[in-house]
């Protein structure tokens, strides 16, 4: 009796209290209602909620608010649309939408100015000290020989200053413009949207509140929203919040915010807020992206640049206090040492102007710039070749990749599926064409009929609209696709066949399950549930079928083998197979239990036909002869894939083709002579595919390329050394772990990939094989000019700039945009170990530095008997000669550098305009220097035989070059 009481006293109080709460959220409810009023100009449009109201219900997850404004219904109701129809696309009614909302664009930052990148480059410390040089040369020469003799020397260290300074900024600001275009490509994301009452794709850019946008697994939420309908939406907002576990959207938490993606389930969604007002924006306010990252070769090269940046520095010094030691010397002898003339001060301050330039030529500032220009040049191209690149490493280390792990639907076939053959009631029917799916239809019996085409329409993740044109439009993955066109050609009506029956539960496919399941309300009372997936699972899932009468049988022994047989059948013949079954749920049933397992009946089997892509063959074939090892991972049955693998070529009779669950039991030993022979891996988790990934990478030391389009293949992607992402079947989770978007989907652009990646590599290293020449001539004649002849450096710090711009900017230029050719997928990768700089590269250095270095001492030493030299300007026009002669040695040498290791170096050379330009454009300035600059560059006119003197010693470095490239050395 007195627990009765408590009981009752209890209740009464839980009563009160409810009310009392209802009460309170109810007069909170008024407050805020009465607090919240509309804008006159948001009235004035036809909308009744303005922008802020909108964003502050999402972004702070406000229940209260949303109540307040009636709820999702509330909400698109004063935002004027239709949640069935979507909004209306007449442009005043767009216009009036975004001058009070806005647009969905992210305010960017703005390019820097031209300015600001020759600011930068005039912060190099090397340059900053010559200026201070000039600056000095330029009053000391002024005050001691007036204007404007005296000013020709500062002069000249100015002009090659800002020579350098603007030809550098030029670069830099085009790179920063081509990087600009690239980030607005990668972004470019595609949603599905209703608007007019029809589905169609649209711009994420497009998108204006009230749109109605439709998300499935695997995309990315392109604005601030609210949940209007769906199922089992799970939604990662670990790029937001930071918090790895997914959130679950229902009517009961509706928020759903930029930028976070679409781990599981589907949903339509409500656009409330866009731009730079959603949490996105905002958090992107506060970001500036770019391509700033500097690559693992500009690192590695960076490294380089500073080790000989440190011999030069060693040699400047050294230089400087010998050719100044002899002045010093005679001031010490005289007692003057304290008393300097301004011809003397002069003379010391050339001195230090051409130590400084000796480091200016020593420092390899281009070869960074070279990785810069030759990823960038690529970048461009590859896009033409469609292929978005998202990651700048990703060119370079694509040309060392040793193996592809490759998807197959989409990939290496063509993604467009359609249903060839179908065994259903236990017969086996083509079925590739309307005539024969008809005839289908009138064969089978109308339960089964009915039955069928009630599991393809409602257990689907696709759907059948129609367009302006009236015309039906099937929306949804290929394999969706197929299965509706199938139900369409035998005779079903979408629209009327979903409104018969209510989806009250779904579990949406996935890469675990491998296998779909709806449950269905019937009209007349019960419930249904259908299953659709990977035949051997869900026909394991079956314990009855359906006969040729339609009728519902036990499945015995007899009948399963039967069907196993003809799943077999069908993936011989490299057909995908998917098991259709349903389940008669007892009485009592709730939809809060799972969907069951087991005691399904088979309704029937389909094999759908995705043919291999054309080329595909050719494509496996040259990364054969490319030393690049193509394997297939796919979560398809084990012979349908092997048959594609085979017609691929990807199978060989030495590779292995195994199943993702008995590849995770083998063991660490099993797997590591395992490993190496896998060529095909079916029925694969995304799990197996990043184990195997892992595996090729750590254990067996292989740059692994990862191919993928689904959500699945995001963990491989982001585990292979370069993620290459489909840019048309591909989820924007896949796409975002990608360092490469294949925009056609087409295996043979993954290849067309790695050509440009051992490009860009190979460019590099003929590039540096070329400045390192340089470098290693210009320190050496300078260096022992002062240290062993007694004489002045014959190249003064003018000069030296001049082949610094050479050497630096226009060959960078010039080598690190040669085009590829078919040559580069005829050799062995690089790989993960391979040196940069290979013992080819070393031999023609040293073998081109030794003529040259040869050239300039004979010059130096007997140039004035061997041209006749007489009169009193022998020293200039001897020192211009070496100059001449130096520098069209580096003509040559650049052509002689486009080949390491082939003979024929003028291949090819006449369509390449970028160096023919850069080779003109060399010779034509330096004629100028030569003949007409005169003091200002401390050069003196030369005769035509001096002239042709200094262009056939030039032309000489290339038949040696050749004799070089006879030498035998390791190609490591």
């Amino acid at each position: 009796m007195i627990s009765a009481v408590k009981l009752a006293i209890r209740e009464k109080l839980c009563v009160a209290v409810l009310v009392s709460k209802a009460a309170l959220q109810f007069i909170q409810g008024l407050s805020l209602r009465s607090e919240y009023v509309v804008p006159e100009e948001v009235k004035a449009a036809g909308f009744q909620i303005c922008a802020d109201e909108l964003g502050s219900i999402v972004e702070g997850h406000d229940s209260k608010k949303l109540i307040i404004h009636g709820g999702v219904d509330g909400i698109a109701e004063k935002l004027a649309i239709s949640k069935t129809d979507g909004l209306s696309t007449d442009e005043d009614s767009i216009k009036r939408r975004q001058d009070i909302y806005g647009i969905n664009k992210f305010t960017e930052s703005e390019i820097c100015s031209f300015w600001v990148f020759v600011w930068e480059a005039l912060q190099d410390t090397t340059l900053i000290i010559l200026a201070v040089c000039a600056f000095v040369s330029l009053v000391v020469g002024i005050a001691m020989e007036g204007w404007p003799k005296g000013a020709h020397d500062g002069l000249g260290i100015v002009a090659s200053i800002m020579l350098v300074v603007f030809v550098t900024a030029t670069s830099d600001y085009r790179q920063s413009l081509q990087f600009k275009d690239l980030d607005k490509e990668k972004k470019k994301i595609q949603v599905h949207v209703t608007r007019n009452g029809f589905r169609q794709r649209l711009s994420i850019y497009d998108l204006l509140p009230g749109d109605v946008v439709h998300l499935a697994i695997g995309d990315q939420v392109p604005a601030d929203g609210l949940f209007i309908s769906g199922f089992s939406l799970l939604i990662n907002e670990s790029s937001l919040t930071g918090e790895s576990e997914p959130v679950a959207v229902n009517e009961d938490n509706p928020f759903l915010l930029s930028g976070t993606k679409v781990q599981d389930g589907s949903c339509k969604m409500l656009v409330t807020t866009v731009g730079m007002r959603t949490q996105w924006g905002k958090l992107m306010a506060t970001l500036s992206e770019g391509g700033d990252d500097e690559t693992p070769l500009q690192v590695k090269l960076n490294g380089v640049a500073t080790i000989i940046g440190q011999i030069g520095l060693f040699f400047a010094v050294i230089t400087f206090i010998v050719l100044s030691q002899g002045l010093f010397s005679k001031k010490y002898h005289e007692g003057l040492l304290f008393s300097w003339s301004g011809d003397e001060a002069l003379e010391l301050l050339e001195h230090f102007a051409i130590a400084v330039t000796i480091v200016v030529v020593a420092v390899p500032e281009g070869l960074p710039l070279a990785v810069t220009l030759s990823l960038a040049f690529a970048m461009k191209k590859m896009m033409n070749d469609k292929a978005l690149v998202r990651n700048l490493a990703a060119c370079e280390t694509m040309g060392s990749a040793t193996t592809i792990c490759s998807d197959k639907t989409g990939t290496l076939t063509t993604n467009h599926m359609t249903v060839v053959k179908a065994c259903i009631c236990g017969n086996i029917k083509e079925v590739n064409g309307p005539q024969n799916s008809s005839k289908l239809c009138s064969e089978l019996p109308e339960i089964v009929v009915k039955t069928l085409l009630e599991s393809i329409f409602n257990n689907t993740g696709g759907e059948v609209v129609f367009n302006q044109d009236g015309k039906y439009q099937i929306l949804g993955t290929p394999t969706e696709a197929a299965l509706l066109e199938f139900a369409l050609a035998l005779g079903g009506d979408f629209k009327a066949k979903r409104d018969e029956t209510k989806i009250v539960k779904v579990e949406p496919f996935n890469s675990t399950k491998k296998r779909m399941s709806v449950i269905l309300e019937l009209p007349g009372g019960g419930h249904r549930a259908h299953c659709k997936g990977a035949s051997e699972i869900v026909l394991a899932a079956c314990d009855k079928f359906l006969d040729e009468t339609g009728s519902v049988h036990p499945l015995d022994q007899t009948t399963a083998d039967k069907l196993n047989g003809i799943i077999d059948s069908f993936a011989g013949e490299a057909l995908r197979t998917l098991c259709l079954a349903y389940r008669e749920m007892e009485e009592g049933f709730s939809i809060m239990e799972h969907t069951p397992l087991q005691g399904y009946t088979c309704i029937g089997i389909v094999g759908i036909k995705d043919p291999v892509r054309p080329g595909v063959k050719e494509s496996v074939a040259t990364c054969r002869a490319a030393g690049i090892m193509v394997r297939m991972v796919t979560g398809d049955n084990i012979n349908t894939a092997k048959a594609i693998a085979r017609e691929c070529g990807i199978l060989t009779e030495d590779g292995i083709a195994i199943e993702g669950p008995e590849f995770r039991e083998k063991s660490l030993e099993e797997l590591l002579k395992l490993v190496p022979k896998i060529q095909v891996m079916a029925r694969s988790s995304p799990l197996d595919k990043h184990t195997l990934v892992k595996h090729l990478r750590t254990t067996f030391n292989d740059v692994v390329a990862g191919t993928g389009d689904g959500t699945n293949d995001a963990p491989a992607l982001h585990e292979a050394d370069i993620g290459l992402a489909m840019g048309i079947a591909g989820t924007e989770v896949a796409k975002e772990s990608a360092d490469v978007i294949i925009l056609d989907d087409n295996f043979s652009t993954i290849v067309t990939v790695a050509k440009w990646g051992r490009s860009v590599y190979i460019n590099i290293q003929k590039f540096v094989q070329f400045q390192l020449t340089v470098n290693v001539v210009a320190l050496l004649v300078n260096f022992s000019s002062a240290c062993f002849t007694g004489m002045n450096a014959p190249l003064t710090a003018v000069q030296l700039l001049w082949v610094n711009i050479i050497m630096d900017t226009l060959g960078a230029l010039a080598l690190a945009t040669e085009p590829p050719n078919d040559d580069l997928m005829k050799r062995e990768p690089v790989g993960r170990t391979g040196k940069f700089i290979t013992n080819l590269m070393w031999r023609n250095i040293l073998g081109l530095s030794f003529y040259q270095f040869f050239v300039m001492w004979y010059l130096q030493t007997q140039g004035k008997d061997f041209f006749g030299l007489e009169g009193s300007d022998t020293d200039d026009v001897l020192n211009t000669i070496i100059f001449n002669s130096f520098v069209f040695c580096q003509v040559f040498n650049e052509i002689s550098s486009r080949e390491m290791e082939k003979i024929n170096v003028l291949k090819g050379m006449m369509k390449n305009y970028v160096f023919m330009a850069v080779l003109t454009s060399t010779v034509i300035f330096q004629f100028i220097m030569v003949q007409f600059l005169g003091e200002l560059a401390n050069t003196t006119p030369l005769t035509v035989h001096q002239w042709i003197a200094s262009v056939l010693l030039g032309l000489a470095g290339m038949p040696i070059a050749v004799a070089i490239k006879l030498i035998p050395v390791g190609s490591s």
